[in-house]
């Protein structure tokens, strides 16, 4: 689900061009892909001698994380509000110096010059503006996704090994942003009425279209992609995948311990290209038992169709963010256009404010994106729990996920900033239903 926010963002963002990780439910240590899985075994659901209590359980493993590493975390988790505000204000300003200066209106005269005929033109315009605001944008992108990693231990690249990953992940957006372009200023043009629904749907198009080739042409560029190496914790993941109705014979393992820390799975594409993966640090890190609880969640994503379910939401998303770009961008043209040189919506030079507007209107949606987000991860979470029965070994993966997630947010606070649930809710969950459990022969 994080890989559908993150094509909306490269599809939408001009500062979506930074290169990310590949997506996963969440983030743990480096090692070989091969490794052997932790040896410690997590153990089995067994009839309890006295009755089961799901609420001291639950506090027993919240207070196994010191007042030290919960403070760090919590730090850290925090940091990330301000970051999100900063980074929409950082956005606006590098919006308003590209417009403001003239900058956008000489680099569409200049696209239309050297282009000639207008889609070729905005092809131009479009590759050259994801350079620059990237650059622009650079100071950021650096602190967020590379020192303020390192400061909280999270990262494992050197900054030439990190600075590559950028390189590539610009390679990408100039390969996919300008099309988008291209085909969004072609429906402005010949639309002049209805542009804010048929925008929407080039988008959500688009989307799609990303979803669907990015575990096979895009992901494979930032890390190495091989079939899993360990038997044994392959035919526990196919046995899960089968029993919830996914066809396939292969499991896939990739280096994220390259660039991170944290421990991720995916189920990720759809159709043909649909992957069931896992990163290295989960192999090397976690028991089986964990193993298969953050299969089970993954594969829990897919047999609950949340893939087609948010292509859904984000298509009346889109749909609903073109409307009001439509009323904003219009709005800001009457009193600015003319020092700017933006003539209209179907004048490439307003993309700078295009994108702020759809900037402001996904940052004014964070609750209701997050929380959207929420309610499938906790639904993917109780899928897991029935489908693998690990409920110890989901806490623990809780725990470990704690690490940089906040483990007890409150309750406005993980309304508002939390897109899957926090780390007190899963374990509560997973400890409910083992109560449950117990029970049953």
């Amino acid at each position: 689900m994080t890989r559908l926010t993150a094509c909306l963002a490269v599809a939408l963002s001009a500062s979506a061009v930074a290169a990310q990780g590949p997506g996963a439910v969440e983030g743990a240590s480096p090692g070989a892909g091969e490794a052997p899985v932790a040896a410690e075994v997590v153990p089995p659901i067994a009839p309890a001698v006295t009755p089961f209590d799901a609420a001291e359980a639950t506090r027993v493993y919240l207070d196994r994380m010191t007042p030290e590493k919960r403070a760090r975390s919590d730090a850290y988790f925090e940091g990330g509000y301000w970051l999100q505000l900063w980074g929409f204000l950082y956005g606006l300003g590098v919006a308003w110096l590209l417009l403001g200066s003239g900058i956008s209106r000489r680099l569409r005269d200049w696209s239309a010059r050297v282009g000639r005929r207008r889609p070729l033109g905005n092809w131009l315009y479009a590759a050259a503006y994801v350079v620059l605001s990237t650059l622009l944008a650079f100071p950021l992108i650096a602190y967020q996704g590379f020192y303020r990693e390192h400061q909280y231990d999270l990262a494992t690249q050197t900054f030439p090994e990190w600075l590559r990953d950028q390189a590539v992940g610009l390679g990408v957006a100039l390969a996919l942003y300008p099309l988008l372009l291209v085909a969004l200023y072609g429906v402005f043009r010949k639309a002049p009425r209805t542009w804010w629904l048929w925008g929407g749907a080039v988008s959500l198009a688009f989307l799609v279209f990303v979803v669907l080739i990015a575990p096979v042409y895009i992901d494979p560029l930032f890390n190495e992609y091989k079939p899993l190496a360990d038997q044994r914790v392959k035919e526990e993941i196919l046995s899960l995948a089968r029993s919830s109705g996914i066809e396939t014979n292969d499991v896939w393992q990739f280096d994220a311990s390259r660039q991170t820390t944290r421990v991720s799975a995916n189920v990720a594409g759809f159709m043909g290209t649909m992957r069931v993966r896992l990163n290295d640090n989960l192999l090397n890190r976690c028991t089986l038992p964990e193993i298969k609880a953050v299969m089970g969640h993954e594969i829990g994503h897919y047999a609950l169709n949340h893939v087609y379910e948010s292509i859904l939401f984000f298509g009346v998303v889109l749909v609903a963010g073109f409307a009001f770009l439509s009323w904003a961008f219009e709005a800001a043209r009457r009193r600015w256009g003319a020092r700017w040189g933006v003539e209209g919506i179907a004048d490439v030079a307003g993309l700078p404010l295009l994108n702020v507007i759809l900037s402001l209107y996904f940052f004014l949606l964070t609750p209701i994106l997050n929380t959207h987000s929420r309610v499938n991860e906790a639904e993917a979470d109780i899928y897991s729990l029935h489908a693998s029965r690990e409920p110890d070994g989901f806490a623990e993966v809780a725990l470990k996920l704690g690490e940089y997630r906040k483990l007890e947010p409150g309750t406005f606070e993980e309304w508002f900033f939390y897109d899957h649930p926090s780390g007190r809710a899963r374990i509560a969950m997973a400890m409910d239903w083992k109560a449950e459990a117990l029970q049953r022969p």
